[in-house]
């Protein structure tokens, strides 16, 4: 009898556990985008967030419209801004320096600043790379160096032709969520960018810096109500799988999106 009670008891705990996977594959988390690398990129952004949580769902926003992407991030649980172009400098009042920009996307501008609104707004978890950073900052009042090398005195080297090889050190600024994360006083990160942040956007705060003082990441000043936003000028994911300026921040992304698609559900 007691061996009999014991496999029921077995049975029940593999059923219970089956039936909670299958729960999970049907309602993954859905990420929402921007702007996504060809599947040919090992090092792209859904593989970044894949490596942490391989059930995820992520949409690529750009081919959609503008308006048929905001209507399909109200399915969203976070929204990642990626990196790639300039932003049109006439956006942070900058258009005469045009010309000292590289490729630049306007469609892109609009779309990813609507959906950073929405998200802002919707108090969803927004977390931005490289031009994501810029971008946001842009969006919250900011503006940016058009090109550092000659408008920004550094030694520093933030941008060569070997991108894939290009690190440089950051150190976090004590008291920011970026410093709980990592857990470190400072690290190397793959950051390849011709242009930074020069003023920083309303209500933000600076939360790492390079050796030169350039802004790396920025965060909420204060938290106050809002939804969870972090950016990087960055590529957490070119950076070992876990590495304290990489994993991290990926953990904590989709932990923010499991939060908030949990209380949209309860409302």
């Amino acid at each position: 009898m007691k061996t009999f009670t014991t496999r029921l008891i077995i049975l029940f705990i593999i059923l219970f556990s089956l039936s909670s996977c299958q729960q999970e594959k049907q309602n993954p988390l859905r990420i929402a985008i921007t702007k996504e690398k060809p599947s040919k990129y090992v090092q792209n952004y859904s593989g970044w967030l894949k490596r942490y949580d391989p059930g995820i769902v992520w949409l690529n926003m750009y081919p959609m419209g503008i308006d048929s992407a905001l209507k399909v991030l109200n399915s969203c649980d976070g929204l990642l801004v990626t990196g790639g172009e300039d932003v049109y400098p006439g956006l942070y009042g900058k258009a005469a320096d045009t010309a000292r920009c590289g490729t630049i996307d306007r469609y892109r501008d609009s779309l990813e600043i609507a959906l950073i609104n929405k998200g802002i707004v919707d108090k969803m978890p927004v977390f931005g790379i490289c031009r994501g950073l810029q971008i946001i900052n842009i969006d919250l009042g900011g503006t940016l160096y058009v090109d550092i090398p000659t408008d920004f005195d550094t030694t520093v080297v933030h941008r060569q032709k070997d991108w894939r090889n290009c690190f440089h050190p950051v150190v976090p600024e004590k008291g920011t969520l970026l410093y709980r994360l990592t857990g470190k006083e400072g690290g190397n990160v793959a950051s390849n960018h011709h242009q930074g942040i020069e003023k920083k956007g309303k209500d933000l705060t600076v939360s790492a810096r390079s050796y030169d003082s350039l802004p790396e990441a920025i965060e909420w000043a204060d938290i106050n109500n809002r939804g969870f936003l972090m950016a990087v000028q960055w590529h957490p994911e070119r950076m070992d799988t876990t590495d304290a300026y990489s994993k991290p921040l990926a953990r904590e992304f989709l932990e923010e999106a499991e939060e908030y698609r949990e209380k949209s559900g309860m409302n």
